[in-house]
């Protein structure tokens, strides 16, 4: 079963934060609120409560209202993003600015992202004194794409100013998508030309800025807010269902899945029960492994960063071959076929 949009996004709840922001960049284009929010299920009044919560697809609705009101305006990911201030993502920016250094507060930022506005999925990866976010958008619907991770990109971009009070040095951008005949917005958020067409979607730096001391770090208050962020995410999670329970278990080691014994153990309850619960979802706990081992694989083997034999070991396969057959299972094809029908 493949991990689809609506299933990888459907359990991540979120404050209504965001969709404020997106709802005043549609205004400035002339799109009224209540057009924005049109099927969302979102009303004005959710807008207002600073404790009200939405989930990820409801804001998809969103952004998917918005870019059909607005139409194709070069950079409007861009123009999006530049709106996600630190104090737009409450404790989780707090856990950032107290952080030693931009590695501890990158690491940290990684760890809880469920609790950003994120759709993309960011990995850090370091090579050779260069410093790389890569963004991952595979899982989300292709119409949407370039918006979704312009913003992303754009947003982590405004923190690391933000974080450091000065412009990062020797920045590159690259994007996937085709490049839009204006490319005011992109250069002037982030102080270069991007590279449209690569390979991947990131935004590169200087290695060496990781371990630079952030200016407000507080390792009192960083540690306490990681703590409020744990709790936050624990009790997102648990509105999640059973079955979003049991696929965060499986995200956070992929590489060593528990089994169903110990799943149902950190869930507080038996196997029996929590059978009859994944039931009740009309869900099943082997097939919850092969949405998120299939979901992972693909975005490992997409991103070309990784081998087959590295994702089938990332994934605690013994043997690749293991792994292949289990990829034939879910797909229909082998992971080489899969990765040539892509290019």
């Amino acid at each position: 079963m493949m991990l689809t949009p609506s299933a990888a996004l459907t359990g991540n709840r979120r404050s209504t934060v965001s969709i404020r922001l997106l709802c005043a960049l549609g205004e400035e284009f002339g799109v009224p609120q209540a057009r924005c929010l049109a099927g969302s299920g979102v009303g004005a009044a959710e807008l207002e409560d600073p404790q009200a919560e939405v989930s990820a697809v409801q804001e998809m609705r969103v952004i998917t209202n918005l870019l059909a009101a607005v139409g194709d305006v070069p950079g409007l990911g861009v123009l999006a993003g530049q709106r996600y201030h630190l104090t737009s993502y409450g404790i989780w920016g707090f856990a950032l600015v107290s952080s030693p250094t931009l590695r501890s507060a990158t690491e940290l930022g990684i760890r809880y992202l469920d609790l950003t506005f994120a759709f993309a999925r960011v990995t850090l990866e370091e090579e050779g004194g260069h410093a790389r976010l890569y963004f991952h958008v595979d899982h989300l619907p292709a119409a949407l794409q370039p918006f979704l991770v312009e913003r992303d990109m754009a947003a982590v971009a405004l923190l690391q100013r933000e974080l450091f009070g000065v412009e990062p040095s020797r920045r590159t951008v690259g994007f996937r998508h085709a490049a839009p005949p204006d490319l005011t917005a992109h250069e002037a958020h982030f102080g270069v030309r991007p590279l449209f067409g690569a390979t991947h979607n990131y935004v590169g730096f200087d290695a060496a800025l990781l371990d630079t001391p952030l200016p407000q770090a507080n390792d009192h208050t960083r540690r306490l807010c990681e703590v409020q962020c744990q709790t936050l995410l624990q009790r997102r999670q648990s509105n999640q269902g059973v079955a979003g329970q049991v696929r965060s278990l499986l995200l956070a080691e992929p590489s060593c899945m528990p089994d169903m014994e110990q799943v149902a153990a950190r869930l507080n309850m038996t196997s029996r029960t929590l059978r009859r619960r994944l039931a009740d979802e009309a869900a099943a706990f082997r097939g919850l492994q092969d949405e998120v081992r299939q979901a992972l694989a693909q975005e490992w083997l997409a991103g070309g960063m990784l081998s087959v034999e590295q994702v089938a070991e990332r994934l605690g396969y013994t043997e690749a071959a293991s792994f292949i057959h289990a990829f034939r299972r879910w797909t229909g094809t082998t992971p080489g076929r899969w990765c040539r029908t892509r290019h």
